[in-house]
């Protein structure tokens, strides 16, 4: 199972677009509210259903993803629930996968010490130990980190190609006519 984080905040078409690619192709992901409702405001105000809140977990995750946005990031670090499944998640040597400014959660926690990451231009002090890339998407070890929304679409199909084979990943692109 795929969890994808939301928070008010959040960049919506961050996290919808890897929703969209991924259940494309045919992954198992639930959205999970952290604010304790299950409707959660973007960014640019618009409003969306998460499937679960967080309290609603039951099923160990394959990977977590963590949309960015402002103050969607932040309302993301200060979740203490959050911040346990990070940690043990990351103990347990489960994909965390993140994007724009949300890589900045894992470098609070010490997280991307030693892994090439990536994430917002201008952010790149909040990944203290983080070998620092300019690439759309870095992959090292379980992390894969990804640059913002222009990257979008290049951050959910190597989440795709990670879970379900390049192949599948090529598939999904050619269908929603994206050159990778």
């Amino acid at each position: 199972m795929v969890y994808l984080f939301m928070a008010d905040g959040m960049e919506e078409v961050e996290g919808l677009t890897v929703v969209d690619i991924l259940r494309r192709a045919g992954v198992e992901l639930m959205t999970v509210s952290i604010m304790g409702r299950r409707n959660v405001v973007s960014s640019h105000k618009i409003e969306i259903m998460a499937d679960i809140l967080f309290e609603d977990i039951k099923e160990p995750a394959e990977m977590l993803v963590l949309p960015g946005g402002i103050p969607g990031t932040p309302n993301l670090k200060a979740h203490e629930g959050l911040d346990g499944l990070i940690r043990e998640s990351a103990e347990k040597n489960i994909y965390l996968a993140a994007i724009c400014a949300a890589p900045t959660v894992y470098g609070s926690k010490g997280l991307l010490k030693g892994k090439k990451a990536t994430c917002y231009p201008g952010m790149e002090d909040e990944l203290p130990g983080a070998e620092v890339s300019y690439d759309n998407v870095v992959v090292d070890d379980k992390f894969i980190t990804s640059r913002g929304l222009g990257t979008a679409i290049d951050f959910g199909l190597k989440l795709v190609e990670i879970l379900k084979g390049k192949e599948v990943a090529d598939s999904i692109a050619d269908k929603i006519v994206y050159k990778r």
